[in-house]
């Protein structure tokens, strides 16, 4: 799944491609490395970003939406029903939701749904998160949401563990060593798969930077980036979701015939 956000303030790319023509134009280059999925994102979900009305997110998400349908498949990155709706009567088939509820506009819609979680909302959600067992929590909510969703009669459900989303470096590392489970769960309730998000996010950084508070710059994230969605496509993982899709595709080509 290759990350196309038309935002001016993603933590990565924001402001890159707020232009739709430029939007487009990445997208298809993203489709040309061989991504087999394009997620378009209006509205940022880094770490104490605010949110945008409807009609911004609309404005930002359906043009593109528009143009690529029908080059390749379409995800859309959203908490927003009306934004999910309306870019799946665009073309997208598939809703990309952090907030883990719109399995109905799924269900109505007959698109696909990937449900993640997250420990409260972007602006707050890195403030102090703490589990009592970060695991079993997220993954029982996770096969807990999933469930609903099959049971109404979604089809497709994918589920992301939320990498990065209101976890620590330790959440963060836990959750991809004992990935095997979920996927195990996700298997045993018929989920299409597991999806994983690592790509440049800060605690790659503090990795990178080790024994200091300040993470490397997310241009210095890459081998990390690559390093994580390789560890979860070996887990098992059915879907990384990345910025740097060549690399990850020529990884995923070198261990899919290994495998």
């Amino acid at each position: 799944m290759g990350v196309l956000n038309v935002t001016p303030d993603s933590f990565f790319d924001g402001g890159r491609y707020l232009d739709t023509d430029a939007a487009v134009a990445h997208g298809l280059k993203l489709v040309a490395e061989g991504a087999d999925i394009i997620d378009v994102g209006g509205e940022s979900s880094r770490p104490g970003a605010e949110t945008v009305p409807v009609e911004v997110e609309l404005a930002r998400v359906i043009p593109v939406i528009s143009a690529l349908a029908g080059t390749v498949r379409l995800s859309v990155d959203t908490m927003k029903p009306e934004v999910a709706q309306a870019a799946v009567a665009a073309g997208a088939s598939l809703i990309n939701d952090i907030s883990a509820a719109q399995w109905e506009v799924a269900l109505g819609s007959g698109s696909g749904w990937v449900v993640m979680h997250m420990r409260g909302m972007p602006q707050s959600m890195q403030d102090d998160p703490v589990y009592v067992d970060v695991v079993d929590e997220v993954f029982s909510f996770l096969l807990g949401r999933a469930r609903v969703a099959l049971d109404a009669g979604v089809k497709e459900v994918w589920v992301d563990p939320g990498i990065g989303f209101g976890k620590t470096i330790d959440h963060n590392l836990s959750l991809l060593r004992h990935l095997p489970e979920l996927v195990k769960g996700a298997a045993e309730l018929s989920c299409a798969g597991v999806a994983v998000g690592t790509s440049r996010k800060r605690f790659l950084g503090l990795l990178a930077a080790p024994g200091s508070d300040i993470p490397a710059d997310v241009e210095q994230r890459a081998e990390g980036s690559l390093a994580t969605a390789v560890a979860a496509m070996v887990a098992g993982a059915g879907m990384v979701r990345v910025h740097d899709v060549q690399p990850t595709v020529q990884a995923a080509r070198l261990y899919g015939p290994a495998a």
